[in-house]
């Protein structure tokens, strides 16, 4: 596995097309409400990226992903398709997730929204999924291995009682959408390929409310669902490890890191 380290121009490219990701997601969150569909979502940001920010939005067309953002609902875990049909309701919770490309390379990041009043058990599901990211991003630094991000992450999702998807995983990301190392949100501490700054990647834990496994819909090829029809919650940020530690190109101005 040949893991590419970026220069300090393509850190600086990153940083911008980072950025860029994470204003997507502060500007969708108004219009996340009761009533809108997951197509009107995504032409809100098609529009957003393309115009306001001069962008393009990786996901369309890649391999044939035919919208412009995922948005998965309830127990959708990823690789959710935007549509008109989809009209959320109060008590549901979606992940929307943004790559944009800008001066050819990419900023990757998600959120979770809860539309109207949500249950209680699913507003815990997204704040300890959220804290398995954070937690994730904690272990990011010289020295460390993937086994350590994905150990953190683990260790606290199954410590609230919660399940990791594994089928799906963080990814090194730049001028390329999905490069090596793939990095999974499960492990043992000290296992796999140790972190050098200049290395960059998401970090994106999957967590279930139920049982880790899941299926994928054959007829769109694309949408990823619990087996089990519990909800599933997910966060992400794409990032670098730097000389002391880590660098997060997709945070929001609400995080600090």
């Amino acid at each position: 596995m040949t893991v590419k380290t970026k220069t300090a121009a393509e850190l600086e490219k990153m940083r911008i097309a980072g950025r860029l990701a994470s204003q997507v997601l502060e500007m969708i969150a108004p219009h996340v409400q009761v009533g809108v569909s997951t197509g009107e979502l995504d032409s809100i940001c098609h529009s957003y990226i393309t115009g306001e920010l001069e962008a393009i939005p990786a996901p369309l067309n890649y391999k044939g992903f035919p919208k412009s953002i995922c948005t998965s609902v309830n127990d959708v875990v990823c690789h959710g398709i935007p549509t008109e049909k989809k009209i959320l309701k109060s008590g549901d919770i979606i992940n929307i997730d943004i790559t944009v490309i800008k001066n050819g390379y990419h900023g990757d990041t998600s959120a979770m929204f809860c539309v109207g009043k949500t249950a209680p058990h699913a507003e815990r599901l997204i704040c300890i999924t959220q804290e398995c990211l954070y937690r994730g991003i904690d272990a990011v630094k010289p020295g460390a291995t993937l086994g350590d991000i994905g150990y953190a992450i683990q260790s606290h999702a199954e410590k609230n009682y919660y399940s990791v998807v594994r089928e799906y995983c963080g990814h090194g990301i730049g001028d390329i959408f999905h490069e090596a190392p793939q990095v999974l949100h499960y492990g043992r501490r000290g296992e796999g390929l140790a972190l050098v700054p200049g290395m960059t990647f998401t970090i994106e834990p999957m967590i279930n409310a139920g049982k880790r496994q899941v299926k994928l819909n054959r007829k769109d090829g694309w949408t990823v669902t619990t087996q089990d029809g519990r909800l599933s919650a997910q966060w992400e940020h794409t990032m670098a490890v730097t000389e002391t530690g880590v660098e997060v190109f997709t945070a929001r101005t609400d995080e600090s890191f």
